[in-house]
């Protein structure tokens, strides 16, 4: 906290000025859906293949992160992207770092596009344990934070995987989560808790019924004040987390595609009333570097307009 007011002092943005309290408005009560843009370094090279760019295309992580902001700032700028249907992008850390157009990635998606600027925060997943992947410990998260205010950062992502239905470990992960939740409060921004459950478990019916439980019993912890949104994968009962799109501490309630593909993402979605989408690879799905600019534009704004249509029930 004392860095977060350090940077205000310096003249940066106050965590709780009126232009977070527009963004906190809107995505409370907007139309639309979170864009996931948040690809790290394990992930990139996935995401660059499906893209069109193999591995033998680049050398080495800088030209590796630099075709993936290409991307991004391709997607971004394209006039399918906007404010009328995205409330949201999260952003990796290393594109919230980068410009576009000569303007810091975050400033450019509020004043140019009304698309309230997130920031994935977690340095990846622990190895397996009790059927579930924990958080690897977050180093400097205070001071990334701080960062983060300054550079118009309004709330934070952070993922950890589920694979079986343990209750020992959804117990661990969600209070972890939580754990982790309260410090990014205290730093001002809005946190989304993203305890993700393995679309391919054996057991994922089961994990989510343990899920809802623990999350709840977390939600129900929350001081009048502390809101959190929540980020869970598409659950095999529609509706199943109607209960936390009501609740008072949930600011809102996303949902993971988690491996499904774009039309099947957007038929569950579509079935689960009050939860918006943030989707990754079902928003980039079929997207290309080597297609024309305006057949990029047609695709992602086709896609868009599915994934809106879908989060608006």
């Amino acid at each position: 906290m004392t860095k977060v007011w350090a940077a205000i002092k310096k003249g940066q943005r106050d965590v709780s000025s009126s232009i977070n309290k527009e963004q906190l408005a809107r995505i409370r009560q907007g139309k639309g859906f979170i864009a996931a843009l948040d690809q790290s370094g394990g992930s990139t090279p996935k995401a660059l293949r499906l893209y069109g760019i193999e591995e033998s295309e680049y050398a080495g992580d800088e030209q590796m992160f630099d075709l993936i902001h290409a991307m991004r700032t391709r997607m971004i700028k394209s006039p399918a992207f906007d404010g009328r249907r995205i409330l949201g992008a999260i952003l990796f850390e290393g594109t919230m770092d980068r410009d576009i157009d000569g303007i810091g990635a975050a400033d450019f998606l509020w004043s140019r596009k009304r698309v309230v600027p997130i920031l994935k925060v977690d340095k990846g997943l622990a190895d397996e344990s009790n059927g579930v992947q924990m958080m690897k410990p977050i180093p400097d998260l205070d001071a990334l934070l701080a960062r983060g205010v300054t550079k118009g950062i309004f709330g934070t992502k952070m993922r950890s995987v589920i694979k079986d239905a343990n209750p020992a470990g959804i117990k661990a992960v969600v209070a972890q989560q939580f754990e982790v939740g309260r410090q990014i409060l205290r730093a001002g921004l809005v946190p989304i808790i993203e305890p993700e459950v393995d679309i391919n478990s054996p057991t994922k019916a089961q994990a989510e019924a343990l899920l809802r439980t623990e999350i709840l019993t977390e939600l129900n912890k929350l001081a009048e004040g502390e809101e959190v949104m929540l980020k869970l994968t598409l659950p095999d009962t529609d509706n199943f987390y109607a209960g936390f799109v009501a609740h008072p501490r949930a600011v809102r309630v996303v949902a993971l595609s988690g491996g499904y593909s774009r039309e099947e993402s957007d038929a569950r979605l579509s079935r689960n009333n009050g939860v918006i989408a943030s989707f990754s690879r079902a928003l980039t799905e079929g997207l290309s570097a080597k297609q024309s600019e305006s057949d990029f534009n047609k695709l992602l704004d086709h896609t868009i307009e599915g994934i809106y249509r879908a989060s608006i029930t």
